[in-house]
């Protein structure tokens, strides 16, 4: 008797959770309030397994693409998620008055209890009060003292390229892969700016810092599973019990080595300024923290950020700054590679604008430089920064998107890579065309046409959740495209191939002239090669 009732406990352990599972995966199919109104795939109707599988391929921007591509503008892509591709169904949802939360996805991202940040926080309140504190480090003033160090930074990377080694007769520079390059310079840049000292891993030779961009990377990819697992209620009911702990400990070793940089960082930036503080303000160094650690409370005149919040909002900046830049000017410059015609019209402009470097600086005859803004909206477009959906809670009270009604508690967003390649937006949205931004009624581009690829643009968010950093990005592309292109000349390299698509990567990356991103929340990617020459400015 005790042997047989040993034996049904046994079975029973074993046969409860598949059964579970089993009968969750039925409601989720037949009485779940999303069951029967919105299509979607079978099995990601009965389990957010689905999701997260191309979430760890890297490619669910491309898996979303083609659900659209069967059921229409909206696709129920787990068992309590929507997903949207459609202009109006984006302002529904992202708007100032959208009845909607951030969803559970962003608390993945917390290391610990106390490491909330303006990404992080869920609560409508906290996240509107977290915001206008970090505006204040976002001023027009601190953005024109963090150009001086942008500047500073690009020139010095034009000169290393420059010095490369000529492999031919025409002059040509010794091939390098672009991203690689990029994400050196925008890690230092941010890092001047958020820690107080440039790393220096642009620079050629060893150093023991060069790993940096990569570890992000990992970081981002080992948290972005987390943020995406069937189960994520679960998971983080576990993280102040234990789990959290746990993870840093199973972490892979490049995310530790990025967590412990960042710690080291803000540690020495932090006794820097304190060693300022006393000294008048002309004399302090006022970088990005220097803005971020002397923000005050508009009413209170009080300080805002503790050494906890320092910390965690100065891992965010770097993260969200370098990033989210070096990916975007990666796709800038993969495009007008691709595109001879768009390069020199590009380069005509810059060339013709400023009389010499010294002119190209962050300001409004920078800023003015159409055809320069519309090739990097163009390449914003077609390589967005994050490639899939910032989830969104429904609240009490439910949401109206395009005329249907979406219950409490409903995940919904829309993803920028499918968004980007609206057929009904753009016309023609494969094809990298800076001309669509800007309004020629000869050429065929109407106010209205541009209005409806403006409606289905928003690289840096809009609403509560908007780029916050979105002004200093700006600066930053602005200034390393325009001053790059100034004094060097740029090729993609001969017969490379890399970043582009090949028929061997399968359904949806199979074009060499679409730039692949890679899915990690943020996007990772690889390429152009490219080729730079010295500018004859006696030619």
């Amino acid at each position: 008797m005790l042997g047989f009732s040993f034996t049904s406990g046994l079975v029973a352990l074993f046969l409860l959770p598949p059964l579970a599972i089993f009968l969750k995966g039925l409601y989720n199919l037949f009485l779940h309030p999303l069951a029967n109104k919105v299509p979607g795939p079978f099995w990601a109707r009965f389990s957010g397994l689905p999701s997260w599988y191309y979430a760890y391929r890297g490619d669910r921007h491309i898996w979303l693409q083609g659900q659209f591509k069967t059921y229409g503008y909206r696709v129920r892509i787990e068992p309590n998620t929507v997903v949207f591709c459609d202009p109006q169904a984006y302002a529904a949802i992202y708007s100032m008055k959208a009845n909607v939360r951030r969803g559970l996805f962003y608390e993945a991202y917390k290391r610990h209890a106390n490491d909330t940040t303006t990404l992080t926080c869920i609560d409508v309140a906290a996240h509107a009060r977290k915001r206008r504190y970090l505006n204040l480090c976002f001023t027009e003033r601190s953005i024109l003292a963090a150009s001086r160090f942008v500047i500073d930074h690009v020139d010095r990377w034009i000169d290393i390229i420059a010095s490369e080694e000529i492999q031919d007769a025409d002059g040509w520079l010794h091939v390098i892969n672009f991203s690689d390059r990029v994400d050196a310079l925008i890690f230092d840049i941010m890092a001047d700016l958020g820690f107080g000292k440039s790393f220096g891993i642009k620079e050629p030779g060893d150093n023991p810092f060069k790993n940096i961009p990569h570890n992000i990377s990992v970081y981002m990819k080992f948290y972005y599973l987390m943020s995406r697992v069937p189960f994520l209620g679960l998971l983080l009911w576990f993280k102040p019990h234990g789990l959290d702990r746990l993870l840093d400990l199973i972490a892979p070793p490049a995310a530790r080595q990025y967590n412990r940089f960042v710690h080291d960082s803000v540690t020495s930036r932090i006794a820097l300024h304190r060693e300022q503080e006393h000294n008048p303000e002309e004399e302090r160094r006022q970088d990005m923290f220097y803005f971020l650690a002397e923000a005050r409370d508009p009413k209170t005149g009080t300080i805002v950020y503790d050494e906890n919040d320092l910390r965690a909002e100065s891992n965010l900046l770097l993260i969200a700054g370098s990033d989210t830049t070096a990916i975007s000017l990666s796709g800038i410059f993969f495009y007008l590679t691709g595109n001879p015609l768009k390069l020199n019209k590009l380069v005509e402009e810059i060339r013709t604008t400023f009389q010499s470097l010294d002119d190209i600086v962050y300001g409004q005859r920078l800023r003015s430089c159409t055809y320069l803004r519309a090739c990097i909206d163009e390449g914003l477009r077609l390589a967005p920064s994050g490639p899939c959906e910032l989830p969104r809670e429904v609240l009490s009270g439910g949401i109206e998107i395009k005329g249907q009604f979406y219950p409490a508690g409903t995940i919904v967003g829309t993803a920028p890579w499918t968004n980007s390649r609206n057929a009904e937006a753009y016309g023609d949205p494969d094809v990298f065309r800076p001309e669509r931004w800007i309004v020629d009624e000869s050429a065929g581009v109407t106010k209205e046409s541009v209005a409806r690829a403006r409606a289905a643009f928003h690289p840096f968010l809009s609403g509560p959740g908007n780029c916050i950093g979105k002004n200093l990005a700006m600066a930053e592309i602005l200034i390393t495209v325009a001053r790059t292109l100034y004094q060097l000349d740029v090729r993609r390299a001969p017969e490379s191939t890399l970043g582009g698509g090949s028929p061997e990567l399968g359904w949806g990356k199979t074009d060499p002239n679409q730039f692949q991103l890679v899915d990690a929340y943020i996007s990772l990617r690889k390429g152009p090669e490219v080729q730079f020459r010295r500018r004859r400015f006696d030619a």
